[in-house]
């Protein structure tokens, strides 16, 4: 989008308005120009045409914005507005305008009716989208998918940082893989083969190995670096960002990756898939045991399908990669009929934080219809009405409309799910938001909501906003919440 003509632009309407002593609806106009800049390829007043309007007012609107049916009008009248300016300004030929306000009159009436479609329920969508579509994932600290940085060791005191609780195979697992690996192919089994994995996995950890492992004694003596911080992201990395590793303890900083790889697989640490390489289950049993060996506390994740509701949201919000969390919940969800599913998750969601709120209600909507009866049952909880009337309505079962009220507590409540991700990564949820997040009026008047997080929410919105207009309101409202709390 570019700012800069729109900014020209509201200015040149303002005094248009005044000298014509004509009401302009400024903040209206400025969102209908920024989305047609965002989404139709408007770069200036000229570019704009009647489809233009069916597009802005009967598809991206309703997709976008936070409004009840009603407000259709006022966008309508602002829309009439913009193309008298249009036409007075020389910016499209009379014909032109008399074909817009064509268009407008056949708009008007079906504006609301795409506002009133549950099928774009506009809040949530506009919402989610400004959060990203990983704001799931990023809220439960499944990995973002950047690439780890590998390049700093740990420091040499193993107790120094808490070692992440790891998943574990079953033991029946790991003793059938340990057949799979050729370090242990034409030995006969002896004792307890796991006990046996332990030991070999020490001894590769030892120093002095004088490179037996890699075939390097440069690269063996920095293995145990290097599976620990494997152990502890707990995911698949590229192989090139483990070679940058490796190259920076070979003295002349020429390895042969594929060999060196090849080297650890043959014992049984690494796999890899395509360009990524991870520890293999054995690897991190292994790892695991020699921390215990050497008094750490090496804790195990516990299996989050045999928890009920609440402990799935909090091992989910204390952070599992990617595969793990879909497993789980594919695993919970299938131990479940829809409708007990939906009842565990929605009484485990009431009066939580918002961001477990999140993790619950994300689960939810994959439930089928089955689960109508729980899903209404949640009508009557003021947190869960919304999101209770947006899963109804997104099934085309029979569904309350939201108020205005309620669409600014959920929007509220959607963006202060957002928060960890936007604390954690601000210039993405900047970019989002000047994307597609909420009007300026509707920021404004987030103040008045009944919600816990609505000051932390409007700080964040002043903070990130790329539009200084609409970060001031931001500001204001979340000055205004403020002192409505002190109250």
């Amino acid at each position: 989008m570019s700012i800069e003509w729109v900014n020209q632009a509201i200015d040149d309407l303002r005094a248009w308005g005044r000298t014509r002593e004509v009401e302009v609806d400024a903040d209206e106009v400025r969102l209908l120009c920024d989305y047609a800049s965002d989404y139709l390829n408007v770069n200036e007043l000229g570019d704009f045409t009647p489809e233009t309007f069916d597009e802005l007012l009967l598809s991206i609107y309703p997709r976008k914005v936070i409004a009840p049916p009603e407000s259709a009008q006022e966008t309508v009248a602002a829309a009439r507005t913009l193309i008298a300016y249009l036409s007075e300004a020389g910016e499209v030929g009379e014909t032109a305008a008399a074909r817009m306000r064509d268009r407008l009159d056949g708009i008007a009436p079906r504006m609301s009716e795409a506002l009133a479609d549950p099928a774009n329920f506009g809040m949530a969508k506009s919402l989610f989208s400004s959060i990203g579509p990983e704001s799931l994932e990023q809220s439960i600290a499944i990995p973002s998918g950047e690439v780890p940085d590998l390049g700093e060791a740990p420091c040499d005191c193993p107790g120094c940082t808490p070692l992440p609780a790891v998943r574990l195979a079953s033991a029946e697992d790991l003793v059938a893989a340990l057949g799979g690996v050729p370090m242990l192919a034409g030995q006969p089994p002896h004792g307890d083969p796991l006990a046996a994995w332990a030991a070999s996995v020490a001894r590769l950890l030892e120093p002095g190995t004088g490179g037996a492992v890699t075939g390097s004694a440069e690269l063996d003596e920095g293995l145990y670096d290097l599976f620990d911080l494997l152990y502890r992201l707990q995911v698949r990395v590229p192989v090139t960002v483990i070679g940058d590793y490796l190259g920076e303890l070979a003295d002349d900083g020429e390895i042969d990756l594929a060999a060196v790889l090849d080297r650890l697989a043959w014992h049984g640490m690494i796999q890899v898939t395509g360009d990524d390489a991870e520890l293999t289950s054995l690897a991190v049993w292994g790892l695991r045991e020699h921390y215990l060996s050497l008094g750490l506390d090496a804790p195990q994740a516990p299996d989050l399908a045999e928890a009920d509701a609440l402990g799935l949201i909090e091992g989910l919000l204390d952070g599992v990669p990617t595969e793990f969390a879909e497993h789980d919940i594919s695993r919970w969800l299938t131990g479940r009929a829809p409708g007990e599913a939906a009842a565990e998750l929605l009484a485990a969601a009431s009066g939580a934080p918002a961001v477990a709120r999140g993790i619950a209600i994300t689960i939810v909507d994959r439930l089928e219809a089955a689960a109508e009866p729980q899903v209404r049952g949640y009508l009557d909880d003021q947190e869960l009405r919304p999101h209770a009337i947006h899963w109804l309505a997104a099934r085309g079962l029979p569904a309350p409309p939201l108020t205005q009220e309620e669409l600014l507590w959920v929007s509220v409540d959607m963006l202060a799910l957002a928060m960890p991700a936007a604390e954690e990564d601000p210039e993405i949820f900047a970019e989002n938001m000047a994307a597609s997040g909420p009007p300026a009026h509707m920021i404004e008047e987030m103040w008045r909501v009944d919600h816990p997080d609505v000051v932390e929410v409007l700080e964040l919105l002043g903070r990130s906003i790329p539009d200084g207009t609409v970060a001031k309101a931001a500001r204001k409202a979340a000055f205004k919440a403020r002192s409505r709390a002190i109250r």
